[in-house]
């Protein structure tokens, strides 16, 4: 096992995820492909690939135990995070990821193709502009917009019984008061290696 794939390795047991070596190798695979596009498209600030297993791979696994439900839907996805990684380790549950960037979501469909993610679907779309035939169970929001804006544009895309799930860094607390009929929960969120702060904010409808 080369350098990367002990450090993903070593990350998801002591987030407590089980992978499978398929799983391993698609999550490193889908790495490259950010790595390899980055150079046109410009997908992320990161470049060591050692930083990328822990921003990109294991900070958006982080959220895999909190996942509700069969249908997600992940809001401005950007470079498919936290979208992509918890697809492969998801196969049982169907994701669409949206994003109104169009070179960011040409992307996002290579990646699909050559990950042979049968369960993941891209959709080019502002959110505003989103109307799914179906609610969603679980609705990720990464760094995508403050937490009231995120639930008053996200809501009416709920399953019942459906939630919101917002990663964060410091634990947003004005964000949090002025939510209006909603019921809030919170999670603090640990990448394994690093002390960064990470917060997970779950919203329901109230």
């Amino acid at each position: 096992m080369d350098e990367l794939g002990k450090r993903l390795a070593e990350g998801m047991t002591a987030l407590e995820i089980p992978f499978t070596p398929e799983q391993g190798k698609k999550l490193l695979a889908f790495l490259r492909l950010v790595q390899k596009w980055n150079r046109l498209y410009n997908l992320t600030a990161i470049r060591d690939p050692r930083t990328a297993v822990d921003l990109h791979l294991l900070d958006s696994l982080t959220v895999w135990p909190y996942l509700h439900g069969e249908r997600i839907l992940d809001v401005g996805t950007g470079a498919g995070l936290p979208g992509i990684p918890l697809a492969i380790m998801s196969g049982d549950r169907s994701f669409i990821l949206l994003d109104c960037n169009a070179k960011k979501t040409r992307f996002v469909q290579q990646a699909i193709i050559e990950l042979g993610l049968s369960n993941a679907k891209v959709v080019t779309s502002r959110v505003e502009e989103y109307h799914p035939e179906r609610g969603f169970d679980t609705i990720l929001a990464r760094a995508y917009a403050n937490l009231a804006e995120i639930f008053a544009g996200t809501r009416r895309m709920l399953a019942p019984g459906g939630m919101i799930l917002a990663q964060k860094g410091q634990l947003p607390e004005n964000e949090i008061r002025s939510l209006k009929d909603c019921v809030v929960d919170t999670h603090i969120l640990n990448i394994p290696g690093l002390d960064v702060e990470r917060h997970l904010i779950e919203i329901a409808v109230g």
